[in-house]
């Protein structure tokens, strides 16, 4: 993904990945990738905890 934030954030694959997987927005996975990196198990991981938060 490019920095000037002009590609759309389903290009990402984990993005697209993390959103579809668990009901997030590619917003919220990508806050979730900016945090915890690009492991797909820990992000999923992650992304339980955070639902479960909001």
């Amino acid at each position: 993904m490019s920095d000037d934030n002009t590609t759309p954030l389903t290009e990402d694959e984990d993005i697209k990945f993390l959103a579809e997987k668990t009901d997030l927005s590619p917003l919220q996975a990508r806050e979730l990738i900016a945090r915890f990196g690009r492991d797909r198990n820990k992000l999923l991981e992650e992304a339980k905890k955070f639902k479960a938060e909001s």
